[in-house]
């Protein structure tokens, strides 16, 4: 999968200092007392764990910062169906560079591949349904870029990025505004006041507030909340396309299936990225070199 537009954007270089800024500190003591400047270093990115491999790229920017001599050599590509003791990449250049970015360079690239493998094993699961599986924000702090770039690349959508390029009305803004419709109402006039081209999802937790939602103009997409798999095969016939809907609440892989199967556009799950666990991948030295001096 190509994600070279994704890695071009300003917050995954940020996200990569500051991960190394946290695990260097003041210096690696350890590789600073054991090799040179000069030593040289082979190492290969082994997996442990079947699963779908993601950040490879995001290792080979950790790789960069850490010295300008080390290569990072992919076997595998990003999204790509890995085993235990395939080699996914290896690594060259300066033994001390490669060390200093050993845990910064797996932190990323076992959380962004667990992302993906759990993705694709939703998407597997809804394989002829029509539904798509989506993300939501329920994303690790600071890590909101790379937690996406992984549900993508494990062949999930993303739902909107943040609180600025979609209005999603949920149970907390319909009791603030006082129902659904108004919501709705001050949401459009806000958008129009302001010139912004944003979708309107609505979140509904039952079929009164569904067709309140319908009845609202401007509603591009509904939200059925905690439904049973009958009471949302109900909603969306109910519905009947006039506007996108999305499933959510609690659905896991022993249920996505049944979810998809009423008809959903969309099935959104935390899971994805809250709740992630990270895929079984080590980096071993496989040589050093003293370089001579001349």
């Amino acid at each position: 999968m190509n994600t070279e537009g994704s890695l071009s954007d300003s917050r995954i270089s940020r996200m990569v200092e500051l991960a190394l800024m946290e695990d260097i500190g003041m210096g690696d003591i350890t590789g600073e007392a054991i090799l040179e400047e000069s030593d040289l270093g082979a190492a290969e990115f082994l997996c442990k764990e079947e699963g779908i491999v993601a950040g490879i790229d995001i290792a080979r920017i950790v790789f960069g910062y850490c010295d300008h001599s080390i290569s990072v050599h992919g076997i595998v590509k990003d999204g790509s169906r890995v085993t235990p003791g395939l080699v996914l990449a290896r690594v060259d250049g300066s033994a001390k560079g490669i060390l200093r970015g050993e845990r910064t360079a797996l932190n990323f690239l076992q959380r962004m591949s667990g992302i993906a493998t759990l993705t694709d094993r939703f998407v597997s699961a809804v394989a002829g349904t029509g539904a798509k599986i989506t993300d939501t924000r329920k994303t690790a702090p600071g890590l909101r870029a790379l937690d996406k770039l992984a549900v993508r690349i494990g062949g999930g959508v993303n739902h909107r990025f943040g609180l600025d390029d979609m209005v999603l009305i949920k149970d907390n803004h319909i009791v603030a505004a006082g129902g659904i419709a108004p919501a709705v109402a001050r949401c459009r006039s806000y958008l129009a006041d302001h010139s912004i081209d944003a979708r309107i999802e609505v979140e509904t937790k039952n079929l009164p507030e569904v067709d309140e939602a319908l009845s609202c103009t401007g509603v591009g997409r509904i939200m059925l909340d905690n439904f049973t798999p009958a009471a949302m095969k109900s909603a969306v016939e109910r519905i009947g396309r006039r506007v996108e809907v999305e499933a959510s609440g609690g659905i896991t892989l022993d249920t996505v299936r049944e979810y998809a199967q009423t008809g959903v556009d969309f099935i959104s799950v935390g899971a994805l990225t809250h709740s992630v666990k990270a895929l079984d991948i080590s980096l071993e030295l496989t040589q050093t070199a003293r370089a001579r001096a001349r």
